[in-house]
């Protein structure tokens, strides 16, 4: 790696330790315990690594201070939901706003570590970090239609709390397949099979990609600053 590019990788790579720091954070205070102050602490976790990527990603003004925006105030309804209580229908929206948030971090992740003309530890963390937003954001769609839904979510009407649909995402994201917790229902079979595809495509395309080119320098490509 020449003394410039070592230069751009490391003004360009963003704290995609940081973020993956976040992450971890978040998956294990919600698998440990199941407090609100839990929940709170978990939504505040995933607004700051999407603040931590949106200042990475380099976006325009204008696309900055909208997603900004929108995520202060989703996530201030997310907060007084998950504070007031008001039930499984107001619960299952604030859920799948928090996928939605998940989402956009990733897609915003990913799009920026693609950008790395050097693959470094930040890139490769960076990717690290996606995979886990992937799995955080489908245990948030868990657990929103298991709280719109009028059916039990679980097959055998297991209780859907924070570590069991993390528990669930996980395991269905790396393909172990337990078997001990199931979809009860097409729509959540067909969610958890998306889930697998999507692991397991993320793996072998892109973490594998970044990490066999890790420290190599790669040419810009056409619109990329160089």
């Amino acid at each position: 790696m020449t003394g410039d590019a070592a230069e751009s990788a490391a003004a360009d790579g963003g704290r995609y330790g940081l973020v993956l720091a976040l992450l971890v954070a978040g998956y294990l205070v919600g698998a440990l315990a199941t407090d609100t102050w839990v929940s709170l602490l978990t939504v505040l976790l995933y607004l700051g690594a999407l603040v931590l990527a949106i200042r990475a990603a380099r976006l325009g003004r204008p696309l900055v201070w909208g997603l900004r925006v929108g995520a202060t105030v989703g996530s201030a309804g997310a907060l007084a939901v998950l504070l007031s209580n008001p039930g499984n229908g107001f619960r299952g929206v604030a859920a799948l706003w928090l996928a939605l948030i998940l989402g956009i971090t990733v897609v915003l992740v990913v799009r920026h570590i693609l950008r790395h003309r050097v693959v470094t530890l930040q890139t490769i963390a960076g990717a690290l970090s996606a995979y886990l937003l992937i799995g955080l954001m489908f245990a948030e769609i868990y657990t929103g239609m298991s709280r719109l839904g009028t059916a039990p979510f679980f097959a055998n009407g297991q209780v859907p709390d924070t570590a069991t649909v993390q528990y669930f995402s996980f395991t269905t994201l790396t393909t172990l397949g337990y078997g001990d917790f199931t979809a009860a229902r097409n729509a959540g079979r067909a969610v958890a099979v998306l889930e697998a595809l999507l692991g397991q495509i993320f793996l072998v395309t892109l973490v594998a990609r970044l990490v066999s080119n890790f420290g190599n320098e790669r040419p810009p490509r056409r619109g990329e600053d160089g």
